[in-house]
């Protein structure tokens, strides 16, 4: 080995004895530059370039080999510093070795990135989830427990009639109400919205849901539009809740019902002649209702009076 090459390998094997470092390429390309009597020097890893130095060329270009592999490259200007073939020998080991530290780190790298992406799914599944299961919950406590509570009802009225001797004809309506009860559930269950809703919309839905009621009255002549699925499922919703909480703690109160077209939006009212409560802020009692009309960017307001009846009103803008 000729004495600059000696010279320059000595100074990086004493770079490598240091303990507890690991060998630094830029530190190395200055090493090597300096000892040689370069102007400048670059020591290439891949995409990478460790730089030292001002030189502009015409550059000299070793390989940098281990294994019988191109592990990188060690270019030396000016040409007068090289040929140093015994150096990119001795730096083989040192590249392979910073190499592999680098290959290690990445995919460290992109193993936290895939566990924290998994960890994200894993979270959007979860919470996808829990609010299907908040979605079924308010379509069964929405829905089908507003024909539960009109079974009820019909039982009640029914038991009366049969203690006084009479009412038998009553019981084949209590079957169908039974029957349309089961059906809602399952229809529920399965994630389908009532058959009037999604052919022909809001206003044919609540007129099949409400025309059965004698003491619910109906006012859709200003409900002209349709509006998207989602929209048209909530208030639907919101509105069958609303009626049924009316007929549970007012029973035989007339109850009122208008869905209407506004320049804001699908504005609604349920508003019924009842008892009425206390109301100590606009949304208590039935958070429900507003937690439905928000699922679509709505609002829900309650107000009660004790004595002056109940009466809900939300909108959903455009």
């Amino acid at each position: 080995m000729r004495t600059r090459e000696r010279r320059v390998a000595d100074a990086i094997t004493e770079i490598l004895a240091r303990d507890g470092q690991d060998p630094d390429p830029r530190e190395l390309a200055r090493v090597v530059g300096e000892n040689a009597g370069a102007t400048g020097c670059a020591l290439v890893i891949g995409q990478r370039r460790f730089w030292w130095g001002e030189g502009d060329g015409p550059w000299l270009e070793h390989e940098v080999t281990y294994d019988g592999e191109v592990r990188g490259r060690l270019f030396i200007t000016p040409e007068s510093a090289g040929p140093l073939p015994a150096v990119a020998l001795v730096l083989g080991p040192v590249v392979a070795a910073f190499q592999l530290a680098d290959d290690t780190d990445r995919l460290r790298r992109e193993g936290d990135a895939a566990t924290r992406e998994l960890v994200d799914d894993r979270w959007r599944a979860a919470a996808e989830m829990e609010h299907q299961r908040r979605s079924l919950e308010r379509d069964l406590h929405d829905g089908a427990q507003h024909h539960l509570v009109a079974l009820r009802m019909s039982l009640a009225v029914a038991e009366h009639a049969l203690s006084e001797g009479r009412g038998r004809e009553r019981i084949a309506d209590l079957l169908a109400q039974l029957e349309n009860a089961e059906r809602v559930l399952m229809d529920t269950a399965a994630g389908i919205l009532p058959s009037a809703l999604v052919a022909d919309g809001l206003a044919a839905a609540l007129r099949t849901q409400l025309a059965r009621y004698d003491t619910v009255l109906l006012d859709i002549s200003s409900l002209l539009r349709r509006y998207p699925a989602p929209v048209e499922s909530a208030v639907y919703y919101v509105v069958l809740e609303a009626v049924n909480n009316a007929r549970k703690h007012a029973p035989g109160a007339r109850v009122m019902v208008a869905v209407r077209d506004s320049y804001h939006g699908l504005e609604f009212t349920v508003a019924d002649d009842g008892p009425g409560f206390e109301v100590s802020a606009p949304s208590d009692g039935l958070p429900g209702l507003a937690t439905r009309a928000g699922s679509v960017g709505g609002t829900v307001q309650v107000r009660s009076t004790p004595g002056a009846g109940t009466t809900v009103d939300g909108s959903v803008p455009l």
